[in-house]
């Protein structure tokens, strides 16, 4: 099969022809129709997060099941599903307590560079190919546990199921479940990348009031106002403090960070009132701090809280998105940005480090 291909930290992809095993016990072959171009690929690439090389990166993503492996008893050939770069074990703590997003056998995949079992699917000649947690979607196929898919009902694009699978659940669920009720209550959102205007749309679902975007770039701020943002400020132009004082006098009651900038968390910080509560989403370089001031913390009671994977338990809230969208309450068709074949994975990651509007989709199928 066909794959993108990062040999070393800062390199561009290449598209090669790799090998790709049978699915093993309890997973699954699955043929890729679409690919999301995420953020955190694109932290992968520049080394920011490290995972073992060489990768086939890519993990939001769609497709049909082709082939089951021994004990696979959920799916068959023929089904639509949408990929998890987080699957649950079921067994360890935080699956029983209810927090797969949490799911200690996630460490085995991003350590291993393999499935679940540790070992990987992927060659090139007689040298091993690593997966990307546990996903490997930017090829023409992949191979990925029985745990890591979702199935996908009719009426729902693959395009759309893609994205789902990590930036609208990410950015949903931060609302949903990380800030839970919040109806009438004022919240800001820092960044309106495919996870922030995700966030928009959980924001206008959970009903709070304003809704506040803020971006440097004035096409993804006029996008989060399609999709229900009641305010957005240009960073670049404004003092983003200021606005939000102008906005919501006194400060908000919750502030999304979907960036991964150490400024942007400490201005999010800043603008909550007492008693307010900022919930961290972008991911940054691995040991990057930010500052905290501690007087603030205490004396205001400010609180903030970290979400991975919008804190989600996906075999639940990825069928209750489906639901949404199906029945006209999640636009997400407005979140699809631009469209790539293979070939033109490198031209996806350029167009996203540049401020493209919307989410990248990679149609491994399609040609340029």
């Amino acid at each position: 099969m066909r794959a993108a291909l990062l040999e070393r930290i800062g390199a561009p992809l290449a598209v090669r022809d790799l090998r790709l095993d049978a699915p093993g016990p309890e997973e699954v072959l699955v043929r890729v129709e679409a690919a999301g171009v995420c953020h955190s690929d694109q932290h992968y690439l520049a080394g920011d997060l490290r995972c073992p090389l060489p990768v086939v990166p890519g993990h939001e993503g769609a497709g049909v099941v082709e082939a089951v492996g021994p004990g696979v008893t959920r799916f068959a050939a023929g089904d639509r599903v949408s990929l998890m770069w987080r699957p649950r074990c079921g067994h360890c703590r935080n699956c029983l307590v209810g927090r797969p997003a949490l799911c200690e056998a996630a460490g085995i995949m991003v350590g291993s560079g393999g499935l679940l079992d540790g070992t990987t699917r992927l060659h090139a000649g007689g040298e091993r190919v690593h997966h990307l947690l546990g996903v490997s979607c930017f090829a023409e196929y992949c191979v990925v546990s029985e745990r890591a898919v979702v199935p996908v009902p009719d009426g729902v694009p693959s395009e759309i199921a893609a994205i789902a699978g990590c930036a609208v659940i990410t950015g949903v669920g931060a609302v949903l479940n990380a800030v839970g009720q919040c109806a009438g209550e004022a919240i800001v959102i820092f960044g309106a990348g495919g996870v922030g205007l995700s966030t928009v749309l959980g924001a206008v679902l959970a009903g709070a009031n304003p809704i506040i975007v803020v971006d440097v770039v004035a096409e993804r701020l006029a996008m989060a106002g399609k999709l229900g943002a009641t305010h957005t400020i240009d960073a670049a132009r404004e003092d983003v403090a200021a606005a939000i004082q102008d906005i919501r006098p006194g400060g908000v009651e919750w502030a999304i960070e979907a960036i991964g900038r150490p400024a942007t968390l400490e201005t999010a910080i800043d603008v909550l009132r007492p008693g307010g509560t900022l919930v961290a989403v972008g991911l940054g370089k691995v040991g990057q701090t930010f500052n905290v001031p501690l007087n603030m913390l205490v004396q205001r009671e400010k609180r903030v809280i970290g979400s991975l994977y919008g804190s989600a338990n996906p075999l639940v809230d990825l069928p209750r998105l489906f639901d949404l969208y199906l029945a006209g309450r999640l636009p997400l068709d407005l979140l699809i940005g631009r469209r790539y074949p293979l070939d033109r994975i490198n031209d996806a990651f350029t167009d996203l480090t540049g401020g493209s509007v919307g989410r990248g989709v990679v149609q491994p199928w399609e040609t340029a």
